[in-house]
């Protein structure tokens, strides 16, 4: 009887830890969450550089050294890009950006245990406000989305079982002509 006990404990304990072991034999497995935060630039003319900012989640398959996963995104930025000299011949034209909505996949690779190498790419909708202001009436002329393309490098650390930090440049190339420069940090967990 006393060996039954012990070996139900002891499958029991073996059950409990399996998922605390594979996620420390394969700290890049499974679903997660992060925020952003970093440099953004939109180029349609002049600029100037602002701040991209957000929230990803996502879900990575590791096998031995090979990473794959999907993942979304949902952000916003600071910039706001005008031209013209707010008069009635020359209006001043603005274009702010607003969210901006990604989805895609990434394949990496694990360097030393704790770090991931990653490339990344897919789809992106970025929405701009645009408004005219001759120096009296500022006009709201509508809002519009533009659907592009992203694609990306970027650097994870595991910094514990279940968190991490990474670094990541992207490029979007939207029509009419808008692409974006994107240098993010960002915190997450792993579930």
């Amino acid at each position: 009887m006393r060996s039954v006990a012990f070996a139900a404990i002891l499958g029991s304990t073996m059950l409990v830890a399996a998922p605390a072991m594979a996620q420390v034999a394969a700290p890049f497995t499974g679903a997660r969450v992060e925020g952003i935060v970093g440099y953004d630039n939109v180029k349609n003319g002049d600029t100037d550089d602002a701040v991209a900012y957000g929230v990803a989640a996502g879900y990575d398959m590791q096998m031995n050294g090979l990473v794959v996963g999907i993942e979304g995104e949902a952000a916003d930025s600071d910039v706001r890009q005008c031209a013209g000299r707010e008069t009635v011949v020359s209006p001043r034209l603005c274009a702010k950006a607003g969210r901006d909505l990604y989805a895609g996949a990434r394949v990496g690779t694990v360097v030393g245990g704790r770090t991931l190498l990653y490339a990344k790419a897919g789809y992106t909708n970025a929405q701009f406000k645009l408004t005219s202001d001759d120096g009296t009436n500022q006009t709201t002329l509508g809002k519009t989305n533009l659907d592009g393309i992203r694609a990306g490098v970027g650097a994870e650390y595991a910094v514990g079982p279940n968190s991490y930090v990474k670094a990541e440049y992207r490029y979007s190339n939207y029509q009419d002509g808008f692409s974006r420069n994107q240098a993010v940090a960002g915190f997450g967990f792993r579930f």
